[in-house]
């Protein structure tokens, strides 16, 4: 059971036994040539002396390590692990149930084990992912009309107050007045591969689409809460279909475009420069400085990299595309290694038709 790191010598000894307990808890990087990989890769394994053990991706690539290319294990990261699949799948087919640690040991599992499993790829345990699923089932019993103690008993919760106290904190408003409301937010994860995003949409639009394990992002769904004036439960619209058809599509390879409609947040100024980003060519970049230009306000640098930082829709509106004036990479909210992942990516897309240019 893995509480804490365990030594540099038991990680090199679970690395010789190509140990897949220790997927995704640490990677190693090779100081002989720059190249990190998982336990599990198939390569030959380096010596003691020329290892390095890093816990998460991005600290492998900001330490200046390449993936390597036989066990890539960028590409691997949104792929979970089969306790995991096996748990949501359950959670799907029985929603309302009250779910307990001792349910998870009579499944099998280590409740602590799936604890860290869930929190790494979620931001949260596997109890509080099913607690929060009841909780929005039963505020869509709210907004459909039902009164707040069949609300209450649906969601499994004896004490109307502990019930009452959950959906406030949950959705920041007591039972009575969300059953006033006629329409949510609805919440749902995607995956991809380079990690599960969460994107929020109503029933005419995308509102959020940011990577889970995001700082920011808690503060993020309180902002889009009070400007929208909406509560934000799990749930799908055609518009989180559309989105996970248009990302896989992107990761794909297959199409770098996106045409789902985007919810009207931010100031006008803020809006000005996200649609500049969109016009930024996939394969290319720019520099704030360049924006600031060409939205013919050459003294905002500043402005631009604020509401630049302010944008909550990865990806699609692509503050990844912007770099240093020096042509560094700066900060970007899902991590160095993923923006230098989305512009690899984007440059094979921009690949083909510099060929046909060329010929």
């Amino acid at each position: 059971m893995l509480t804490t790191r365990p030594t540099d010598d038991t990680l090199y000894q679970a690395l010789l036994d190509r140990d897949a307990a220790y997927e995704g808890f640490a990677y190693v990087c090779v100081t002989s040539t720059r190249i990190f990989c998982r336990f599990t890769c198939p390569a030959r394994k380096p010596r003691r002396d020329n290892c390095r053990f890093e816990s998460t991706i991005a600290d492998c690539v900001e330490a200046g390590y390449r993936p390597c290319k036989r066990c890539t294990p960028m590409l691997r990261y949104g792929e979970s692990e089969p306790a995991v699949r096996l748990l949501l799948k359950a959670l799907e087919a029985e929603p309302d149930r009250r779910w307990s640690e001792q349910d998870l040991t009579d499944r099998g599992h280590d409740p602590s084990t799936i604890r860290r499993l869930f929190k790494k790829r979620f931001g949260m345990s596997f109890l509080e992912l099913a607690r929060r699923r009841r909780l929005s089932d039963a505020v869509a019993t709210l907004g459909a009309g039902a009164s707040v103690i069949e609300a209450q008993l649906d969601a499994g919760f004896d004490s109307g107050s502990g019930f009452r106290s959950a959906i406030t904190q949950l959705l920041g408003e007591a039972p009575q007045k969300l059953k006033a409301r006629s329409s949510f937010l609805k919440a749902c994860w995607i995956e991809t591969p380079i990690g599960p995003m969460l994107s929020v949409v109503c029933d005419h639009a995308l509102h959020l689409l940011e990577f889970a394990d995001r700082p920011a992002l808690p503060a993020e769904l309180r902002r889009l809460q009070e400007r929208s004036g909406s509560a934000v439960i799990f749930g799908r619209t055609v518009f989180t279909d559309q989105v996970e058809a248009e990302l896989d599509r992107y990761f794909g390879g297959v199409s770098s475009a996106f045409s789902v409609r985007i919810g009207g947040h931010g100031t006008p100024f803020e809006r000005e420069v996200w649609d500049a980003l969109r016009m930024i060519t996939p394969g290319t970049t720019r520099s704030y400085s360049e924006i600031a230009r060409q939205m013919a306000r050459p003294s905002a640098t500043r402005a631009v990299a604020r509401a630049n930082g302010a944008n909550q829709i990865a990806i699609l509106i692509p503050c990844h595309r912007v770099i240093g004036a020096d042509g560094s990479l700066t900060g970007y909210g899902g991590g160095l290694w993923r923006k230098q992942w989305l512009l690899r990516h984007e440059a094979r897309f921009a690949a083909p038709a510099s060929l046909d240019q060329s010929g």
